[in-house]
């Protein structure tokens, strides 16, 4: 019998939430960061509907210079992070002297978005941003903080809104926790 079946969702944050705080951000965001050549990089595969969301926002005020993705991984199929963080695909997009705003769908550990921040000022940018959906920052190890929070949450296992448990659930318009 499949695993999966077994388990239970509960609504942590709702997709009316979501859709506010998200048009929150966006203001906010674009208040803070004036740069002409504003280039928003998504960390995939858990942040694209957050990210398609959050640029449809921030288009409404005014058009991005850029949008790349990184595909990074250190979950496999795991619920916990396996501390080992890996860049899968690069971006393409050329960031030197641009303004960046990297986007994730949840900070946890911080190993990963440390990780990545790291590797974009390699790229000379002119500065780098961070924005995440959600924050646990309970299970923090690393000593980084995002610039943009959607939520903080608990140290609950989440899916939802482009988070997953073994490529599943991304589909669902809200968060839900797991048990």
């Amino acid at each position: 019998m499949d695993q999966i079946e077994h388990i239970k969702l509960k609504e942590l944050i709702s997709e009316e939430e979501i859709r506010k705080r998200i048009s929150e951000l966006a203001r906010d965001i674009l208040q803070n960061i004036q740069a002409e050549e504003l280039i928003i990089i998504g960390l995939l595969t858990g942040s694209f509907v957050f990210l398609a969301d959050l640029i449809r926002e921030c288009h409404k005020h005014r058009p991005l210079y850029g949008i790349d993705f990184m595909t990074v991984s250190s979950y496999g199929s795991k619920m916990h992070s396996s501390d080992n963080v890996r860049i899968d695909h690069d971006i393409r997009i050329d960031i030197a002297n641009k303004a960046v705003l990297l986007v994730d769908d949840i900070l946890d550990t911080g190993q990963t978005l440390q990780a990545v921040v790291h590797h974009l000022r390699q790229k000379n940018p002119e500065k780098i941003r961070t924005c995440v959906m959600l924050d646990k920052s309970e299970a923090r190890k690393v000593d980084i903080t995002a610039d943009y929070v959607g939520f903080k949450i608990s140290n609950a296992f989440v899916v939802g809104y482009g988070l997953d448990y073994d490529n599943r659930f991304r589909e669902l318009s809200y968060i839900a926790t797991v048990s």
